[in-house]
Protein backbone atom coordinates (compact mmCIF):
# COMPACT_ATOMS: atom_id res chain seq x y z
CA UNK A 1 0.00 0.00 0.00
CA UNK A 2 1.12 3.18 -1.05
CA UNK A 3 0.22 7.05 -0.23
CA UNK A 4 -0.93 9.19 -2.86
CA UNK A 5 -1.30 12.96 -2.85
CA UNK A 6 -3.48 13.91 -6.23
CA UNK A 7 -4.22 17.91 -6.85
CA UNK A 8 -6.93 18.49 -9.05
CA UNK A 9 -9.54 15.46 -7.77
CA UNK A 10 -13.18 17.23 -8.56
CA UNK A 11 -13.44 16.26 -11.77
CA UNK A 12 -11.88 14.89 -14.76
CA UNK A 13 -8.68 12.75 -14.74
CA UNK A 14 -7.87 13.63 -10.74
CA UNK A 15 -11.23 12.24 -10.09
CA UNK A 16 -11.01 9.09 -12.30
CA UNK A 17 -7.48 8.39 -10.99
CA UNK A 18 -8.22 9.27 -6.98
CA UNK A 19 -11.31 6.45 -7.38
CA UNK A 20 -8.70 4.13 -9.54
CA UNK A 21 -5.99 4.39 -6.50
CA UNK A 22 -8.66 3.91 -4.09
CA UNK A 23 -9.99 0.89 -5.28
CA UNK A 24 -6.91 -0.69 -5.54
CA UNK A 25 -6.18 -0.15 -1.77
CA UNK A 26 -3.86 2.43 -1.70
CA UNK A 27 -3.89 5.32 0.35
CA UNK A 28 -5.06 8.65 -1.11
CA UNK A 29 -4.56 12.45 0.17
CA UNK A 30 -7.58 13.77 -2.71
CA UNK A 31 -7.58 17.86 -3.49
CA UNK A 32 -9.63 20.16 -5.05
CA UNK A 33 -10.27 24.27 -4.09
CA UNK A 34 -14.06 23.32 -3.20
CA UNK A 35 -13.34 19.93 -0.82
CA UNK A 36 -17.35 19.59 -1.09
CA UNK A 37 -16.52 18.05 -4.38
CA UNK A 38 -14.73 14.90 -2.67
CA UNK A 39 -16.93 14.31 -0.02
CA UNK A 40 -18.62 11.07 -1.59
CA UNK A 41 -15.12 9.64 -2.20
CA UNK A 42 -14.35 10.15 1.76
CA UNK A 43 -17.06 8.87 3.21
CA UNK A 44 -16.58 5.74 0.49
CA UNK A 45 -13.19 4.96 1.30
CA UNK A 46 -12.67 6.61 5.36
CA UNK A 47 -10.07 4.68 6.02
CA UNK A 48 -7.72 5.80 3.26
CA UNK A 49 -8.90 8.75 1.63
CA UNK A 50 -8.45 12.40 2.96
CA UNK A 51 -9.91 15.17 1.29
CA UNK A 52 -8.31 18.22 1.71
CA UNK A 53 -9.29 21.75 0.43
CA UNK A 54 -6.07 22.81 -2.00
CA UNK A 55 -5.54 25.78 -3.91
CA UNK A 56 -2.34 25.16 -5.53
CA UNK A 57 -1.57 28.94 -5.84
CA UNK A 58 -1.23 28.98 -2.52
CA UNK A 59 1.91 27.99 -1.05
CA UNK A 60 0.24 27.86 3.06
CA UNK A 61 -2.29 25.28 1.84
CA UNK A 62 0.16 23.61 0.35
CA UNK A 63 2.14 23.07 3.55
CA UNK A 64 -0.83 22.11 5.00
CA UNK A 65 -1.87 18.95 2.76
CA UNK A 66 1.98 17.78 3.11
CA UNK A 67 1.51 17.75 6.77
CA UNK A 68 -1.94 16.63 6.98
CA UNK A 69 -0.52 13.78 5.06
CA UNK A 70 2.36 13.01 6.62
CA UNK A 71 0.10 13.37 9.97
CA UNK A 72 -2.51 10.76 8.84
CA UNK A 73 -0.43 8.44 6.41
CA UNK A 74 3.12 8.95 7.64
CA UNK A 75 4.21 10.77 4.36
CA UNK A 76 3.50 10.98 0.56
CA UNK A 77 4.69 8.36 -2.01
CA UNK A 78 3.17 9.42 -5.08
CA UNK A 79 2.16 13.07 -6.06
CA UNK A 80 0.48 13.73 -8.78
CA UNK A 81 0.52 17.26 -10.28
CA UNK A 82 -2.92 17.61 -11.88
CA UNK A 83 -4.63 20.51 -10.83
CA UNK A 84 -4.90 22.86 -13.68
CA UNK A 85 -6.94 24.80 -16.86
CA UNK A 86 -7.32 25.68 -20.44
CA UNK A 87 -6.52 29.16 -21.93
CA UNK A 88 -7.43 30.04 -25.67
CA UNK A 89 -5.95 32.94 -27.26
CA UNK A 90 -4.15 34.34 -29.84
CA UNK A 91 -0.63 35.26 -28.20
CA UNK A 92 -1.58 39.36 -28.79
CA UNK A 93 -4.75 38.90 -27.35
CA UNK A 94 -4.09 37.19 -23.57
CA UNK A 95 -4.25 39.72 -20.71
CA UNK A 96 -1.45 39.83 -18.73
CA UNK A 97 -3.12 38.77 -15.71
CA UNK A 98 -4.88 35.73 -17.14
CA UNK A 99 -1.48 34.96 -18.19
CA UNK A 100 0.62 34.99 -15.02
CA UNK A 101 -2.71 33.18 -13.29
CA UNK A 102 -2.13 30.36 -15.44
CA UNK A 103 1.57 30.07 -15.24
CA UNK A 104 0.58 30.40 -11.23
CA UNK A 105 -1.95 27.12 -11.21
CA UNK A 106 -0.40 24.91 -14.22
CA UNK A 107 3.46 25.08 -13.79
CA UNK A 108 4.43 27.14 -10.74
CA UNK A 109 1.83 25.45 -8.58
CA UNK A 110 3.58 22.17 -9.52
CA UNK A 111 6.86 23.46 -8.55
CA UNK A 112 5.81 24.16 -5.31
CA UNK A 113 4.27 20.91 -4.46
CA UNK A 114 7.46 18.85 -5.30
CA UNK A 115 9.08 21.02 -3.59
CA UNK A 116 7.19 20.41 -0.78
CA UNK A 117 7.22 16.55 -1.25
CA UNK A 118 10.95 15.94 -2.09
CA UNK A 119 12.44 16.36 1.42
CA UNK A 120 10.60 13.25 2.88
CA UNK A 121 11.18 11.86 -0.59
CA UNK A 122 14.60 11.99 -0.22
CA UNK A 123 14.72 11.22 3.06
CA UNK A 124 13.29 7.49 2.47
CA UNK A 125 15.05 7.21 -0.61
CA UNK A 126 12.09 6.77 -2.91
CA UNK A 127 9.33 8.21 -4.56
CA UNK A 128 7.28 8.91 -7.67
CA UNK A 129 5.83 12.03 -9.15
CA UNK A 130 3.39 12.39 -12.35
CA UNK A 131 3.11 15.57 -14.02
CA UNK A 132 0.27 15.96 -15.90
CA UNK A 133 1.67 18.15 -18.99
CA UNK A 134 -0.78 17.48 -22.39
CA UNK A 135 -0.11 16.62 -26.25
CA UNK A 136 -0.55 20.40 -26.39
CA UNK A 137 3.04 20.86 -25.30
CA UNK A 138 3.79 18.69 -28.46
CA UNK A 139 1.82 20.03 -31.05
CA UNK A 140 1.46 23.70 -29.75
CA UNK A 141 -2.01 24.86 -31.55
CA UNK A 142 -2.91 27.93 -32.51
CA UNK A 143 -4.95 29.59 -29.56
CA UNK A 144 -2.71 27.77 -27.38
CA UNK A 145 -0.01 29.52 -26.92
CA UNK A 146 0.46 29.98 -23.18
CA UNK A 147 -1.12 26.78 -22.08
CA UNK A 148 1.27 24.82 -24.16
CA UNK A 149 4.02 26.98 -22.78
CA UNK A 150 2.70 25.94 -19.39
CA UNK A 151 2.74 22.47 -20.03
CA UNK A 152 5.80 22.59 -22.23
CA UNK A 153 7.70 23.96 -19.25
CA UNK A 154 6.45 21.47 -16.95
CA UNK A 155 8.02 18.86 -19.57
CA UNK A 156 11.27 20.40 -19.01
CA UNK A 157 11.45 20.93 -15.36
CA UNK A 158 10.17 16.81 -15.27
CA UNK A 159 13.22 15.88 -17.21
CA UNK A 160 15.65 17.52 -15.47
CA UNK A 161 13.70 16.59 -11.91
CA UNK A 162 14.01 13.13 -13.58
CA UNK A 163 17.67 13.27 -13.22
CA UNK A 164 18.31 14.66 -10.60
CA UNK A 165 16.21 12.13 -8.24
CA UNK A 166 17.82 8.85 -9.41
CA UNK A 167 18.04 6.57 -7.37
CA UNK A 168 16.11 8.64 -4.93
CA UNK A 169 12.66 8.49 -6.85
CA UNK A 170 11.18 8.85 -10.38
CA UNK A 171 9.66 11.53 -12.41
CA UNK A 172 7.28 11.06 -15.60
CA UNK A 173 5.56 13.61 -17.65
CA UNK A 174 1.95 12.95 -18.84
CA UNK A 175 1.16 13.44 -22.18
CA UNK A 176 -2.79 12.68 -22.46
CA UNK A 177 -5.12 13.92 -25.69
CA UNK A 178 -8.15 14.63 -25.92
CA UNK A 179 -10.28 12.84 -22.73
CA UNK A 180 -14.08 13.04 -22.19
CA UNK A 181 -13.52 15.13 -19.22
CA UNK A 182 -14.56 18.96 -18.22
CA UNK A 183 -11.67 20.04 -19.59
CA UNK A 184 -12.94 21.24 -22.79
CA UNK A 185 -16.32 22.90 -21.06
CA UNK A 186 -15.77 24.00 -17.64
CA UNK A 187 -11.90 24.22 -16.99
CA UNK A 188 -12.02 26.18 -20.41
CA UNK A 189 -11.25 29.89 -20.29
CA UNK A 190 -10.11 32.19 -22.73
CA UNK A 191 -9.54 35.68 -23.49
CA UNK A 192 -11.87 38.30 -22.81
CA UNK A 193 -11.33 40.00 -26.38
CA UNK A 194 -10.74 38.61 -29.50
CA UNK A 195 -8.40 40.39 -32.59
CA UNK A 196 -10.72 39.84 -35.54
CA UNK A 197 -7.31 39.23 -37.87
CA UNK A 198 -6.95 35.90 -35.87
CA UNK A 199 -10.65 34.40 -36.94
CA UNK A 200 -9.10 31.66 -39.18
CA UNK A 201 -6.00 30.86 -36.76
CA UNK A 202 -6.55 31.46 -33.17
CA UNK A 203 -10.39 32.16 -33.68
CA UNK A 204 -11.27 28.71 -34.66
CA UNK A 205 -10.19 27.49 -31.00
CA UNK A 206 -12.37 29.53 -29.14
CA UNK A 207 -14.61 28.01 -26.93
CA UNK A 208 -17.79 29.92 -29.35
CA UNK A 209 -16.13 27.60 -32.07
CA UNK A 210 -15.80 25.02 -30.53
CA UNK A 211 -17.46 21.21 -30.74
CA UNK A 212 -14.86 18.91 -29.19
CA UNK A 213 -16.61 19.15 -25.67
CA UNK A 214 -18.71 15.40 -24.75
CA UNK A 215 -16.85 14.02 -28.27
CA UNK A 216 -13.80 13.18 -26.76
CA UNK A 217 -12.36 9.81 -27.57
CA UNK A 218 -10.29 8.88 -24.30
CA UNK A 219 -11.74 7.02 -21.81
CA UNK A 220 -10.64 8.56 -18.43
CA UNK A 221 -10.98 5.29 -16.36
CA UNK A 222 -8.47 3.67 -18.86
CA UNK A 223 -6.13 6.99 -18.05
CA UNK A 224 -6.17 6.42 -14.96
CA UNK A 225 -5.15 2.75 -15.09
CA UNK A 226 -2.62 3.53 -17.58
CA UNK A 227 -0.99 5.82 -14.98
CA UNK A 228 -1.26 3.65 -11.82
CA UNK A 229 0.49 1.13 -14.37
CA UNK A 230 3.67 3.86 -14.60
CA UNK A 231 3.90 4.25 -10.62
CA UNK A 232 4.28 0.61 -10.14
CA UNK A 233 6.60 -0.55 -13.15
CA UNK A 234 9.86 -1.61 -11.85
CA UNK A 235 11.22 1.08 -15.21
CA UNK A 236 9.20 4.04 -15.71
CA UNK A 237 9.03 6.01 -18.45
CA UNK A 238 9.79 9.72 -18.29
CA UNK A 239 7.44 11.06 -20.93
CA UNK A 240 4.17 9.05 -21.53
CA UNK A 241 1.89 9.65 -24.01
CA UNK A 242 -1.82 9.03 -23.33
CA UNK A 243 -4.68 8.20 -26.32
CA UNK A 244 -4.52 7.29 -30.23
CA UNK A 245 -5.39 10.58 -30.63
CA UNK A 246 -2.25 11.91 -29.13
CA UNK A 247 0.28 9.11 -29.95
CA UNK A 248 -0.55 9.92 -33.40
CA UNK A 249 -0.07 13.81 -33.19
CA UNK A 250 3.13 13.10 -31.51
CA UNK A 251 4.44 10.43 -34.03
CA UNK A 252 3.31 13.29 -36.97
CA UNK A 253 5.30 16.49 -35.33
CA UNK A 254 8.76 13.87 -34.46
CA UNK A 255 8.73 13.02 -38.13
CA UNK A 256 8.08 16.61 -39.39
CA UNK A 257 11.06 18.13 -36.87
CA UNK A 258 13.68 15.61 -38.05
CA UNK A 259 12.52 15.88 -41.97
CA UNK A 260 13.31 19.89 -41.11
CA UNK A 261 16.17 18.86 -38.94
CA UNK A 262 17.60 17.25 -41.95
CA UNK A 263 16.61 19.91 -44.57
CA UNK A 264 19.01 22.07 -42.71
CA UNK A 265 21.24 20.03 -41.30
CA UNK A 266 23.80 22.25 -43.43
CA UNK A 267 23.27 25.12 -41.55
CA UNK A 268 23.08 24.26 -38.46
CA UNK A 269 26.30 22.35 -38.52
CA UNK A 270 28.49 24.66 -40.21
CA UNK A 271 28.15 27.01 -37.63
CA UNK A 272 31.61 26.16 -36.39
CA UNK A 273 34.92 27.73 -35.55
CA UNK A 274 37.08 27.09 -38.77
CA UNK A 275 40.30 24.88 -37.69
Amino acid sequence: MSTWLITGCSTGLGRALARTVLAKGHNAVVTARDESTLQDLAAEYPETALAVSLDVTDRAQIRDVVERSQARFGGVDVLVNNAGYGYRAAVEEADDADIRLLFDTNFFGAVDMIKAVLPDMRAKRSGAILNISSIGARISPAGSGYYSATKAALEGLSGSLNKELRPLGTVTAIEPGAFRTDFAGRSLTQSASAIDDYAETAGKRRKENDTVHGTQPGDPMKAAAAMLSVVESPNPPSLLVLGRDAFDAFAAVAEAQRDELDQWSETSVGTGIDA
